[in-house]
């Protein structure tokens, strides 16, 4: 049974979920940009940890939290109700699909930490599968939702792999949402690009870039820049 993660002000419980809290996560919950976001929406939110580390940073906002596996929505209430600011969480059972169709209303910022793989092999634990392959939650079909639920002057935030990522900003230009600000995530300094952090908004505007190093060239240890962007969270930073 996989054990509870740690934070400096919450614990995730993850043995319903299947993705486990990992570095991308994290990423996504420290990076995604939360000023004027009075009300933030998580799509395929899993174990929570996204919605509960924004429950910590936007301390005056409402944050929702949505997921189509069964497993994943008990263990997102789980961890919103044993948070402390556990008042302004909900959990929805539902498809984004659906949720689209019946929610009324619009959210300063949405996120989403979302299937990446469109094709490939399956592999051998289905619910690892079905959360990494677009089959549940196609990239169209994400897109489509966020041009329905971000507010005029509201941000969608998100982390992908660095082709997919590449290939959803193309795709998005389709939805008239434009990449505002990307980070180019390294594990390490003279290793490629491995993930991309991104930031859409209706608007078109000159693209912040820059780029963020997670351990240091000599050794394992964090860099300075990761401490500085995930020490509210981390235990021992």
């Amino acid at each position: 049974m996989a054990k509870p993660f740690h934070f400096k002000q919450f614990d995730i419980h993850q043995d319903k979920s299947a993705m486990k809290v990992g570095t991308d996560g994290i990423l996504l919950g420290a990076w995604a940009d939360i000023s004027d976001a009075k009300s933030i929406l998580d799509i395929g939110t899993g174990s929570g940890v996204i919605a509960v580390m924004l429950g910590q940073r936007a301390d005056q906002a409402t944050i929702d939290g949505l997921d189509i596996d069964g497993s994943a929505f008990e263990q997102t209430k789980e961890n919103m109700d044993r948070a402390p600011w556990s008042n302004r969480m909900r959990a929805f059972h539902i498809s984004v699909q659906d949720f689209t169709k019946t929610h009324e209303g619009t959210y300063d910022l949405i996120v989403s930490n979302p299937p990446f793989f469109s094709g490939g092999t399956f592999s051998q634990n289905q619910d690892r599968n079905s959360v990494r392959h677009t089959i549940k939650m196609p990239h169209g079909d994400l897109l489509m939702a966020v041009q329905k639920l971000l507010a005029p002057s509201g941000k969608f935030c998100l982390i992908l792999p660095f082709i997919e990522g590449l290939r959803f900003q193309e795709l998005a230009e389709t939805y008239k949402l434009y990449c505002t600000r990307v980070t180019n995530v390294k594990p390490k300094a003279d290793k490629p690009v491995e993930r991309l952090l991104l930031q859409f908004e209706r608007n078109k505007k000159t693209v912040e870039e820059d780029e963020l190093v997670i351990q240091k060239q000599e050794n394992t240890e964090w860099t300075e820049q990761f401490i500085a962007l995930t020490r509210a969270f981390y235990l021992k930073m």
